[in-house]
């Protein structure tokens, strides 16, 4: 919509968090309540996006510093009607105004485009819902024909307008120069002595201003967190909804309330994800991946058929097609794989290069090292890269094999083809297609008895 400017109010406290956290900084989905509004917002294609934060200021404002949102401080908390009017001097007389709240983060974009689809009258357009617990929310006052008459706050209700269960979602859009004048006619003469916005439905009808209402297909869509259960209870909501995606497009999942994607997940075709599985970040999985239970996957890139097994920690790793990782392994960022590699149980990988169809099954240790094609490395093998001070590097060339219970001290380099013996603590260059070994003479001591606890 061309002349559309949003104001997200994103100033409240939230003090039932019990959080040092501002409200609007805590996560669903790996991402800030606000960043998900100011997403959707931006969705809408607006000429500006207006932030009025308060609580928090300058944390709020350095978390989302990259957003391309304006922002303005809300010095004092007087109330919603007092939070839009600290951003309405700066609107455009000719916009249509959408107010959005920061800690609704699921409202979606086609509800929202429903909501601002232009009128050929000037119009008030009011999201609302009708739930069967309405506690909390303002009520929508219809008269007999079923016009909207007026929206009561809750705790300014009658006991008949309690009763009500059609409600006022807060999230509304209105003509500019209209919305101006009607803010600056608010009072406080209520219970709470704030400023309302909703004060100005009444007003709208007093001036024969049409008012029209939308309602969401989801009620989580306009659920708002003021508390850490109802932040639990809209990041189940929001995994629904990404595991419905999922399914949708051809994903399998074992079980679809077992799975968090925080972060953004694409699949190709025949992907499998087993139970309990966590996607941080930006995470990108092949044809024919298959995902075991229990994993952690963050800002990885795995190719086409390749199989994690089962409780593995991966983060920033690029890993190629037909490659088997795990199962108990971790991959700390900083590695790339290519096809077919082997990393198995309790082997650990740091920034490291592996070349491709190379093996670390069992219980090994591999950091700042490049690794060629075809290696095998055996249990116990240990790339002792750091000195003390620095991080060396570690190469080994193709085709080498390297035994059990092996220590390269880096620097070093293991040339193409050479076989390192079990037990070698190898401090030097080893030669290509050779041989190298260090081994301490084997003795026996005839006699030797191994001490006895002294009797008491």
């Amino acid at each position: 919509m061309s002349n559309l400017e949003v104001i997200i109010l994103a100033a409240g406290q939230g003090k039932r968090m019990h959080s040092d956290l501002p409200k609007v900084l805590h996560a669903i989905g790996g991402k800030p309540l606000l960043a998900h509004v100011i997403d959707v917002a931006g969705d809408l294609a607006p000429r500006a996006i207006r932030v009025v934060y308060g609580h928090g200021g300058e944390q709020v404002r350095s978390a989302l510093a990259p957003a391309p949102v304006h922002w303005i401080h809300q010095a004092e908390q007087l109330g919603t009607g007092h939070a839009v009017q600290q951003a309405i001097a700066a609107v455009a007389d000719d916009s249509t105004v959408l107010v959005l709240y920061g800690d609704v983060p699921l409202i979606r974009a086609d509800t929202l485009r429903h909501l601002i689809s232009p009128s050929p009258q000037p119009t008030l357009a009011l999201l609302t819902m009708e739930l069967p617990d309405p506690n909390g929310y303002g009520r929508i006052v219809r008269n007999s024909r079923g016009a909207v008459e007026r929206i009561v706050e809750q705790k300014d209700a009658s006991a008949t307008e309690a009763r009500l269960r059609e409600i006022n979602t807060g999230i509304m859009a209105a003509p500019a120069r209209l919305l101006r004048r009607w803010l600056a006619r608010l009072e406080n003469s209520n219970s709470q002595r704030e400023y309302y916005l909703t004060d100005i439905v009444g007003m709208a009808v007093a001036e024969d201003v049409a008012i029209v209402t939308h309602r969401p297909r989801a009620v989580w869509e306009i659920l708002g967190v003021n508390s850490k259960r109802e932040l639990a209870d809209l990041e189940r909501a929001h995994q629904r909804t990404v595991a419905q995606a999922l399914l949708e497009k051809g994903v399998t999942l074992r079980d679809p309330e077992r799975l968090d994607v925080r972060g953004e997940l694409r699949c190709g075709r025949d992907v499998v994800i087993d139970v309990n599985v966590i996607f941080e970040g930006k995470v990108t999985l092949g044809d024919g991946v298959s995902i075991g239970p229990n994993n952690l996957i963050r800002d990885t890139e795995i190719r086409a058929g390749t199989q994690i097994l089962a409780n593995c920690v991966i983060e920033e790793a690029v890993i190629g097609a037909g490659a088997r990782i795990g199962p108990f392994a971790r991959l700390r960022p900083g590695n790339r794989l290519a096809d077919r590699v082997h990393v198995g149980n309790f082997v650990e990988i740091k920034k490291s290069e592996i070349g491709e169809g190379s093996k670390a099954n069992h219980l090994t240790y591999i950091g700042d090292s490049r690794v060629g094609r075809d290696v095998n490395v055996g249990a116990g093998t240990i790339t002792a890269n750091y000195d003390g001070a620095n991080k060396n590097q570690t190469v080994i060339e193709d085709n080498v094999s390297i035994g059990s219970n092996v220590v390269l001290r880096a620097p070093v380099t293991v040339g193409d083809g050479a076989t390192i013996g079990a037990g070698s603590v190898i401090t030097k260059d080893a030669p290509a297609g050779e041989l190298t070994l260090t081994r301490a003479e084997q003795k026996t001591v005839k006699g030797w008895k191994r001490p006895k606890k002294s009797g008491k």
